[in-house]
C-alpha cells in the first residue's frame, strides 16, 4: 500500500512565521495571546517548551511583560490595552492578514457612510481583528442568504477573510454585484476585494488532484480549524472515501481493506509531523 502526504499541506507562511517566533521565545517563558494556531497538539508541544496561552482577561497580570500576537491578529484596542499596561508586543500578525486590516481601515476612514462586509466565520480571531478597524460597525456575512438582507442603497466595499473558500466568496460577490446593479443601474456603488490568501487561494485546484490521485484521504486538521473544515468539505466532494481525523487515535483500520494509494493532507494549521505521525500508524496497520 503507497502512503503519500500531500506536499502542499500544513503550516501556510504566516503560521509557520508564528511558530518560529514561539519557539524562539518559549525559553523566556512567551505568552501568546490566544491559541496560536488551532490544532492543539502543536499548541501543546509549544507549551512543552515554555510557551504560555493567555487571553485579554489576563492582561492586568501581564503589566510590564512581554506577549506574542498571533498570525490570525488583533483589533486595535488590544495594542491600546497593551500600551497602556506597559505589555510589551512580538507581533506575528501574518503580512496577508495585516494588509488586509490596512485597506479595510483606509476604506472605512474614506468612506463613513459606506458599508463595510466582511465574508468570513463570524467572532473567529482574524475576523474580530478586521471588524476592529472598523470600530465595530463592519457586518460579516457567512452566506448568499445573508447578503440579500443587506442595503444596497449605500457604496459598499465587501471584502473576505484571508482563509474562506475562493468559490463561495465569488458567488456573494457576483450576487451583491447584480444586487447593487439592479438598485442603482450600475456597479459604481459596489466594489469588493480579493483578499483571500493566495496559499489557501491556489490549494483547492491542487488539493482536488491530490484526492483524485488516491483510492482514500485521511484528513488531518484539529475539529477548530475553519480552513480545516474548509478543506476537509473539498475533500469530501472530490473523494467520498475522504475521512477526517485529529490523531492516530482516529484512525479505523477497515477503512484501508482493498486500498491500494492513501494520501495524507491536512489543513493550513495542522504540523507536518503530525502528518507524519498519521502515516506511520497507518503504515504499522
Amino acid at each position: 500500500m503507497k502512503i503519500e502526504i500531500d506536499k502542499h499541506a500544513g503550516f501556510c507562511f504566516g503560521v509557520t512565521r508564528a511558530i518560529k517566533e514561539a519557539e524562539e521565545n518559549s525559553s523566556l517563558g512567551i505568552a501568546c495571546l490566544g491559541q496560536i494556531v488551532h490544532n492543539a497538539k502543536e499548541e501543546k508541544r509549544l507549551n512543552k517548551l515554555g510557551m504560555k496561552t493567555v487571553t485579554k482577561e489576563d492582561f492586568p497580570s501581564l503589566a510590564g511583560k512581554t506577549i506574542m500576537i498571533r498570525a490570525h491578529g488583533e483589533p486595535p484596542e488590544t495594542y491600546t490595552k497593551a500600551e497602556n499596561l506597559n505589555i510589551k508586543i512580538i507581533d506575528a500578525t501574518c503580512p496577508v492578514v495585516l494588509k488586509l486590516q490596512q485597506q479595510i481601515k483606509e476604506k472605512y476612514n474614506l468612506d463613513k457612510n459606506s458599508i463595510i462586509v466582511i465574508y468570513g466565520k463570524k467572532g473567529h480571531a482574524e475576523v474580530n481583528g478586521l471588524v476592529g478597524q472598523t470600530n465595530g460597525e463592519a457586518i460579516v456575512i457567512g452566506s448568499i442568504e445573508e447578503a440579500k438582507n443587506l442595503d444596497v442603497s449605500k457604496n459598499i466595499y465587501l471584502f473576505s477573510q484571508t482563509t474562506s473558500d475562493y468559490f463561495k466568496y465569488q458567488e456573494i460577490l457576483n450576487f451583491l454585484e447584480k444586487k447593487s446593479k439592479v438598485f442603482h443601474g450600475n456597479t459604481k456603488q459596489f466594489k469588493a476585494f480579493q483578499t483571500i490568501c493566495p496559499s489557501v487561494k491556489n490549494r483547492i485546484p491542487k488539493l482536488k488532484d491530490f484526492c483524485l490521485n488516491h483510492d482514500i484521504i485521511i484528513f488531518v486538521s484539529d475539529s477548530n480549524s475553519s480552513n480545516g473544515k474548509m478543506l476537509f468539505g473539498i475533500c469530501k466532494e472530490t473523494n467520498k472515501n475522504s475521512f477526517f481525523v485529529t490523531s492516530t487515535n482516529d484512525i479505523d483500520k477497515s477503512w484501508f481493506a482493498n486500498v491500494k494509494t492513501v494520501g495524507i493532507s491536512g489543513a493550513t494549521s495542522t504540523p507536518f509531523w503530525l502528518m507524519e505521525n498519521i502515516k506511520t500508524k497507518i503504515s504499522s496497520l
